[in-house]
């Protein structure tokens, strides 16, 4: 039972952080196009993202039972997988790198559960088409979508002034934001609905991976806490160090986001809110001008993707087996 709660608690300290390092998901296009203060957006992310945490549980039961064999995942499995997970949030937001939480979280759950079991207890077909597809295809949609939306803004405001599109869109913006939170909300938050679950099920409280309604308040909350953190490292890199966005790229961007993180949710697909809206702002910077494009800062984004799932998975197995040196069971 006190593995349980640890893993409990844990799982919500990871929720928390996931807040605080994937809130400039939501607000950096908004805050560096200058339309919202810091402060205002963040409590306008928190607020949105504890609403879009109620919105679904299908990625919370793809999580719980869609990745790994839910009788292997023992507490001190699910405890290892999130504190590896938190390790490597923790390292990528000290570097300002817009890493996937998501996958980190993913990545944490398999190696772990691969440290106490082998291969084996690994659901292949889930991990193949509930996380790698879209790890790969997630991005590429928000690219040449937000790529596609920003040209077509382009050809239907192509005889207005730039400076009445801004103004125009510096209005618009602040409701697209305000999407793109509650988008955050409903896709990263039940993350850790899962992992709890998940941790329910393995010690028979819950007999099916159905997620109790104080879990998903519990997360709901964690999560706006975390966002009202604020990730400002994150933020800079996402909301300037990419590409310079005015306000009409900003909604472009949060839109092209937010359709593709509510179609996720939909279909219990966990992906990475990081990769999406990173995706949809070099779609749009590129459309205003490739050479616009800090392409240098994208590599090394692309880099902290790739390397996520791996590092995070040998960081949980190595936590996992530091337990079990030490007794923990």
């Amino acid at each position: 039972m006190t593995i349980l709660v640890l893993a409990i608690v844990f799982a919500l300290i990871f929720d928390y952080i996931n807040g605080f390092h994937d809130s400039a998901n939501a607000i950096a296009t908004v805050v560096s196009t200058r339309v919202l203060t810091p402060r205002s957006a963040v409590l306008m992310a928190a607020g949105m993202n504890f609403l879009g945490a109620l919105y679904s549980t299908s990625v919370a039961k793809t999580v719980a039972a869609g990745l790994v064999n839910p009788h292997e995942a023992t507490q001190v499995v699910i405890l290892a997988a999130v504190v590896g997970a938190i390790i490597w949030n923790l390292i990528t937001w000290y570097f300002g790198i817009p890493s996937s939480s998501s996958h980190a979280l993913m990545g944490g759950i398999v190696g772990a559960a691969i440290a106490k079991s082998g291969t084996g207890v690994v659901v292949w077909k889930g991990l193949y088409e509930k996380v790698l597809i879209p790890l790969v295809t997630s991005p590429l949609v928000g690219f040449l979508l937000g790529t596609g939306l920003i040209l077509l803004i382009y050809r239907i405001f192509v005889h207005v002034r730039p400076t009445k599109i801004n103004r125009w869109f510096r209005n618009l913006q602040i409701l697209s934001s305000l999407l793109m939170a509650f988008s955050h909300g409903s896709n990263d938050a039940q993350k850790s609905m899962g992992v709890i679950t998940m941790a329910l099920v393995s010690v028979g409280i819950l007999s099916k991976p159905n997620v109790p309604l104080w879990v998903i308040l519990a997360c709901a909350v964690a999560m706006a806490l975390g966002t009202t953190a604020g990730g400002w490292r994150i933020i800079k890199t996402m909301g300037h160090k990419i590409v310079r966005l005015e306000p009409v790229h900003g909604f472009a961007a949060e839109i092209t986001s937010s359709i593709v993180l509510l179609s996720a949710a939909h279909f219990g697909m966990p992906v990475s809110t990081t990769h999406v809206i990173s995706s949809s702002i070099l779609g749009v910077g590129s459309a205003r001008r490739f050479r616009a494009v800090r392409w240098g800062v994208a590599q090394q984004m692309v880099m902290a993707w790739v390397l996520t799932i791996p590092a995070a998975g040998g960081v949980a197995a190595l936590t996992f087996l530091l337990f079990k040196w030490l007794g923990v069971h």
